[in-house]
């Protein structure tokens, strides 16, 4: 009998102390005495130093990708808490394991599957080990917030630009030094920023930086806006940091509609009351901080994306095949343009990958997209072809038909090792009892793998409800199709945003994507704004 173990520790002290090691000792020492068993090395799995309430380890993955594969029939664990800490998670790894004929055993206390004495045990050492695991974070999370309000810990993960931490005690407020060389930095950036007679922007300040070879806080090639606008924005350097001031929320708009969507969270700042003060050394003065912030702000409302002078269709909804960035539009003279930010950028520019792709006149992009929009509202007929692709299944979302496809590429390998296994019992290479063994595991897992397609076959079936999304674009285009004559620049500017969720432009072609609402509700919200949604490509937009 094939046999797989695995082990898992979570912290970097459980890993110094070699607990991993122990676990693996006992599984291989409990596995040794039973000679109907064989180990291999490639069948021992371990995840160090990742957290049991989490089910993204590469050892687990691997783990279950070898069983869905039927490379062995059980695996061992020294406990359940270290499959998973939550019970939630223990419950769907052991089932999915067991659904893929593989049997699941506990060195502290085997589990009989038929057994409901068994059964209660690991249901109550599931929950024991949630219930731990909360309490620790919760009371981590409290002493953290008690060290912070005492001032005795940094809320720093890294110490800003200009900064020196104690090596011995790094998150201790009273060991903080100033970096000799990089705060006389700091002080000369707030120094032309907030010069009275020739103040400085901040593409500038990244300029003068660059051409006196100053480091960068990183190591990039050369300073950015972004990185210096930070630091303007840092109370730090006014001699007082804050803990807790911001929080995790979700995210409601895209970073990129060119790049993957991300983790679906973001950071936002808290309420200024909850915000806990500690005191550092200062670089410059609060005089000087808030004069930075006031003309920070003043900037901001002067910038060329709150111009509103004049008039772009596609103002924001515009990106470079290319190079992925968004572009901008910007008038000389008489003349309107659309171009890549990519091309003018100055890090882009060092690195030698600045983007080439050439401007478009404004008024003819505007005009090409605009006349598309149009004979899409007038000829439903064109979306009733794309309804048509998909309700062969060619619309379905990228995520949904890769897993699909994996199932069918994996039922095939599974057939051709019927066909082989076949082949070889024919030949009389094994017996009829291991031909039968073999024969009824790759049963099991081609019956998993047809019960798993035809449960995405069923999912895709309720995103394609091909009718009622024919019926909701047809009003539509039925309501907007006999007043886009009449309409005025702003009005035509919300219907852009409403149906146009990007415009993909380079020297040879212009790509639109469009977005059109399937019901009234789908009306009332932009597509580039919902960025959960269209990561989860919810079925009523």
């Amino acid at each position: 009998m094939k046999i797989a173990i695995y082990a898992r520790v979570s912290t970097q002290h459980q890993q110094q102390n070699q607990t991993i090691d122990q676990q693996l000792v006992s599984l291989r020492t409990h596995i040794a005495q039973n000679p109907e068993w064989s180990l291999s090395e490639d069948h021992i799995y371990q995840d160090n130093g990742y957290s049991g309430a989490n089910l993204n380890r590469p050892g687990l993955d691997r783990l279950r990708d070898a069983a869905s594969m039927a490379e062995f029939e059980t695996v061992w664990l020294s406990a359940p808490d270290r499959l998973a800490r939550k019970y939630a998670h223990q419950i769907f790894l052991l089932e999915s394991l067991q659904t893929l004929g593989v049997d699941v055993q506990f060195l502290e206390r085997p589990i009989n599957s038929e057994d409901p004495h068994d059964q209660l045990v690991l249901q109550m050492r599931g929950a024991v080990a949630e219930y731990e695991r909360s309490l620790i974070v919760d009371r981590m999370r409290r002493g953290r917030l008690a060290k912070l309000r005492s001032g005795q810990l940094l809320p720093w993960s890294q110490a800003p630009y200009g900064y020196l931490l104690d090596l011995e005690r790094p998150r201790d407020p009273q060991r903080v030094q100033l970096d000799p060389v990089k705060s006389k930095i700091v002080e000369q950036i707030f120094s032309w920023y907030v010069d009275r007679e020739h103040p400085l922007s901040l593409h500038h300040i990244a300029r003068r930086l660059d051409q006196q070879q100053i480091p960068t806080p990183k190591g990039a090639i050369c300073w950015n806006r972004t990185s210096i606008s930070l630091m303007l924005r840092n109370p730090a350097y006014s001699g007082t940091s804050y803990a807790n001031r911001k929080r995790q929320v979700p995210t409601q708009q895209r970073y990129s509609a060119m790049r993957p969507v991300g983790p679906g969270v973001t950071r936002r700042p808290t309420d200024p009351e909850e915000w806990i003060p500690i005191p550092v050394p200062a670089i410059v003065s609060e005089e000087t901080f808030q004069r930075a912030q006031q003309q920070m702000q003043r900037n901001q409302q002067m910038a060329q994306r709150n111009n509103h002078q004049h008039d772009y269709l596609l103002r924001g909804l515009i990106s470079c095949a290319q190079c992925q960035l968004a572009w901008s539009a910007r008038t000389q003279a008489i003349y309107s343009y659309y171009l890549c930010t990519g091309r003018g950028n100055p890090r882009r520019q060092a690195e030698q990958r600045q983007c080439t792709t050439r401007s478009i006149r404004a008024e003819i992009l505007d005009e090409l997209v605009w006349l598309d929009l149009v004979k899409i509202l007038t000829n439903p007929q064109m979306i009733n072809h794309e309804l048509k692709r998909a309700q062969s299944g060619q619309w379905l979302p990228q995520l949904l038909q890769s897993r699909m496809q994996t199932l069918q590429e994996a039922t095939q390998k599974i057939e051709k090792q019927k066909a082989r296994l076949l082949e070889v019992f024919l030949a009389e290479v094994i017996d009829r009892n291991e031909f039968e063994r073999k024969r009824q595991e790759l049963e099991k897992t081609d019956n998993s793998f047809k019960n798993q397609l035809q449960q995405l076959q069923k999912e895709a079936q309720k995103q394609i409800n091909i009718k009622q999304i024919a019926q909701g674009i047809e009003g539509f285009c039925r309501r907007t199709g006999q007043t886009l004559d009449q309409l005025e620049f702003q009005q035509r500017r919300q219907l852009i945003e409403l149906l146009v969720d990007r415009v993909v432009v380079d020297d040879q072609s212009v790509e639109i994507r469009y977005v059109i609402p399937t019901s009234p509700k789908g009306e009332k919200n932009f597509f580039c704004q919902l960025r959960l949604d269209h990561f989860k490509l919810i079925a009523d937009p």
